[in-house]
């Protein structure tokens, strides 16, 4: 499967190239909006300001479906929007440029790398077991989200790194895990759906 090319059932083959293009420019601007939807999905916790959000899970299925230009280019066009006022990031009192400059501003910026990191890895790893490789491709993406987004709350909060896991890695570990697995199990049916037509 080429970097470039796109793995979603629906996507666009054998048409013009024109026409490919505004149909995969269509799909990346449905995307970055699919991230909105469930960056409002929230739950704000009373001991971080990092909330418990349905994000990752939606940055990594989209990786995983978009393959990682166009993952990476959704993501982008998600931050944009965000920088630009529209109202996609997780509720708070930060919006705008302003959440791009706060505490969980990392998560934020790792979210374009984490997008194509998970669409790039059926094409790094030759494995057989789709879902595997998907999951596993969720995993170094989240990894990344993790240590961008810590290393950004523990300068900007000025804590040590025990008190930074503390308040913005640990208590999202186990929910990450099942949001990597659920992003893995839909990209590989829907992998295995495409391979059926």
């Amino acid at each position: 499967m080429s970097l470039s090319t796109p793995t979603l059932p629906y996507l666009p083959t054998g048409r013009s190239r024109a026409m490919d293009l505004s149909q995969r420019a269509a799909v990346v601007v449905a995307a970055s909006l699919f991230v909105a939807v469930c960056a409002h999905i929230s739950v704000p916790l009373p001991f971080t300001p990092v909330p418990f959000t349905l994000q990752p899970f939606a940055v990594i299925l989209v990786g995983m479906l978009l393959g990682p230009v166009s993952g990476f280019a959704a993501l982008a066009m998600y931050l944009c929007e965000g920088a630009a006022g529209m109202p996609v990031f997780t509720p708070g009192a930060l919006q705008g440029v302003a959440r791009l400059m706060g505490p969980t501003a990392g998560y934020l910026f790792a979210y374009p790398v984490a997008a194509a990191i998970a669409g790039a890895m059926p094409s790094l790893l030759s494995l057989k077991n789709r879902f595997t490789v998907f999951a596993i491709g969720g995993i170094v993406a989240m990894l990344a989200i993790y240590t961008c987004g810590a290393q950004w709350f523990s300068q900007e909060l000025h804590l040590p790194l025990r008190a930074t896991l503390a308040g913005s890695v640990l208590p999202f570990a186990a929910s990450d895990a099942v949001k990597i697995l659920a992003a893995a199990g839909i990209a590989s049916a829907l992998t295995r759906s495409r391979k059926a037509r």
